[in-house]
């Protein structure tokens, strides 16, 4: 028979309070979270009748469908490759560049509003300011330069990528700053006193520690911009075809509606953004474990 120090003893290891504070993240996780992404795999594998199937996977071979994904992965990989870089930029000037104190601050109050400002105000934004007849696009056509008549068109994919720039940029900027604040100043104190130049420092020590926060912060972006569909459906409606805008005609549209063939595709993009986010999780693991 147990005894009841060891009823206290399971009693204390349960630690009920504790379990049923996190009680409400359980639920939630559960209800927007798996839920949906069962039903989402339990509608991938039927047909219209409900019976089983794998034709609508083999169907998302078509090539509408295909180059979809490809244009959703293009412009999700140069978002994140050009966010990656300016926000890494941006957090090494701000925290490690020497500049005014205000700086900082203003820097990751903006970043934090930033990188959750999206869907129609981001489109309405960009368009008044970079539309053909947006308060940029005017200015600089006044001094000279037509944006439109060089190619540049906000409707386009150069358009759509420098759009989700808006909010790419300060991500990475909260993603990379505390590796750039773990960088020790001791560590470019030794090796300028071992005779290493900045360059040397930088290339040799700072770069490595910082590349794994710096590659999971791409990958971080990556998967931010391929799952968005709010920004690019209300800045473009649906005459650009990328898998979540096509992913939603599927599924609630009139012309193309087959919501089983959508709920594969959305099957496949939870599949590269899984892995984009598993990725990111083991390499900002490798991260903290180097500033220990």
């Amino acid at each position: 028979m147990p005894t009841a120090s060891a009823s206290l003893r399971f009693a204390r290891r349960l630690d009920w309070p504790a379990w049923l504070g996190v009680t409400p993240f359980f639920v939630f996780a559960a209800m927007f979270l798996i839920l949906p992404t069962a039903g989402l795999l339990a509608g991938a594998f039927q047909d219209r009748d409900g019976a089983f199937t794998f034709a609508n996977f083999l169907r998302l071979g078509q090539p509408s469908i295909r180059l979809s994904f490809a244009l959703s992965l293009e412009i999700s990989a140069a978002s994140a490759a050009i966010g990656a870089l300016a926000g890494l930029a941006l957090a090494l000037a701000a925290l490690r560049g020497g500049v005014a104190d205000w700086v900082r601050p203003a820097l990751m109050t903006f970043s934090g509003v930033a990188s959750n400002f999206a869907g129609v105000p981001l489109a309405f934004a960009f368009m008044a300011t970079l539309g053909r007849l947006g308060l940029v696009t005017v200015l600089l056509r006044q001094l000279g330069l037509d944006l439109y008549a060089h190619g540049f068109n906000i409707l386009t994919f150069w358009g759509l990528t420098v759009t989700y720039l808006y909010f790419q940029i300060p991500l990475m900027v909260l993603v990379v700053a505390p590796a750039v604040d773990g960088l020790k100043r001791e560590w470019a104190e030794a090796a300028e006193t071992l005779g290493a130049s900045a360059w040397q420092y930088w290339r040799m020590i700072a770069l490595p520690i910082l590349l794994p926060s710096a590659l999971g912060g791409s990958l971080l972006l990556f998967a931010n911009a391929f799952g968005a569909i709010a920004t690019a459906y209300a800045l473009t409606g649906s005459s650009f075809n990328i898998a979540p805008i096509l992913l939603y005609a599927q599924i609630r549209g009139d012309v193309l509606h087959d919501p089983n063939l959508g709920y594969a595709m959305a099957v496949g993009m939870l599949a590269i953004t899984g892995v984009s986010n598993l990725v990111y999780l083991a390499l900002r693991g490798r991260a903290e474990r180097r500033f220990r």
